[in-house]
């Protein structure tokens, strides 16, 4: 009993003992410079986050956080970078959802497993995505706009690219309209919308980030958001749900993301200073101006949300039988 007593007392010592240095690993983190990787080349709508959190970690925290736009793949090269990382809390990801929740049912082979090699640490903002139409097309509302469709022999629409949430959505508006609309992918939203503006390409979906200063100037129409209820930016423009289509709610979501076998203190820490950076006047401006909703969460209730949007999304690529390989 005795030696069943000494045993239990050395592992409870080294329990406390190794907690205590998580714990001490966190507080004192950072001791170094950060890297912030953005999966998209600069520019982009995770830039939006990304940027004003790097800066205000760097001078609340006072070491460097630097941001490192690494595109490629659809957002998976840069974030399996980041799956490969130490986990020490000096490599970190910033990026929208498409490598996380929509590449590994949408590519055959992927170099990280996100639901394994990745650990959520907050949502940091979401933003509802639009149907634009060339002023050409001659429908003002979702009603009209899928009745024309109806008579056009072929049709297509634009996306920012594969496998990106603007590409995603407009499979689901296929699946929930049961329309045959062919997929046209850019290399990113500003040539799509070139084209868009141009007269080559009929309609589009794209975040209200890129969209808004066409939609503006009237360059384009709006026909649809697609958010659960109608944007601040667009107060005068219904929901897919109010125009018939509950079923189709989407949004391009940012998050933050650590290597797998980050210490649960430290996830905690750059939570809450995230979050307070977050509630900031300055980072709600960007939110108010962008169209943007201010989500902040725990990594535990985000963990949830990014394991739901994974099934959803898997859905929609397998019913639409979209790929990229």
């Amino acid at each position: 009993m005795r030696q069943v007593s000494r045993v239990s007392k050395v592992l409870f010592c080294a329990i406390a003992a190794a907690s205590f240095s998580v714990s001490a690993f966190a507080q004192n983190w950072p001791n170094s410079t950060v890297t912030v990787v953005v999966p998209w080349p600069p520019g982009g709508p995770s830039d939006i986050a990304a940027r004003p959190i790097a800066k205000r970690l760097t001078e609340t925290l006072g070491q460097p956080f630097v941001i490192d736009n690494r595109g490629g793949g659809g957002g998976n090269i840069g974030s399996a970078a980041v799956a490969r990382a130490a986990a020490d809390g000096n490599t970190l990801l910033i990026t929208s959802s498409a490598p996380i929740v929509i590449n590994p049912s949408l590519y055959k082979k992927m170099a990280f497993d996100p639901s394994k090699d990745l650990v959520p640490i907050t949502n940091l903002l979401r933003v509802p995505l639009v149907l634009v139409a060339n002023p050409s097309v001659p429908a003002n509302n979702l009603k009209e706009l899928i009745a024309y469709i109806k008579t056009q022999p072929q049709f297509s629409y634009a996306s920012a690219g594969n496998g990106t949430p603007q590409h995603m959505t407009g499979e689901l508006f296929k699946s929930v309209t049961k329309l045959d609309i062919t997929h046209v992918p850019y290399k990113g939203s500003a040539p799509a919308i070139s084209d868009l503006l141009g007269g080559h390409v009929p309609v589009m979906f794209d975040s209200m980030i890129a969209i808004m200063p066409h939609i503006k100037s009237g360059k384009v129409k709006v026909i649809a958001v697609s958010g659960a209820k109608r944007s601040s930016l667009l107060p005068d423009v219904p929901t897919f749900a109010e125009s018939g289509y509950p079923n189709l709610v989407s949004y391009a979501w940012y998050g933050f993301f650590a290597p797998a076998g980050t210490p649960k203190s430290l996830v905690a820490k750059i939570n809450a200073e995230t979050q307070k950076i977050m509630k900031e006047p300055t980072f709600q401006k960007i939110l108010a101006d962008t169209g943007s909703d201010y989500v902040g969460d725990t990594p535990e209730n985000f963990a949830a949300f990014v394991k739901d949007e994974a099934v959803k999304w898997a859905k929609v690529v397998k019913e639409s039988g979209a790929t990229v390989d």
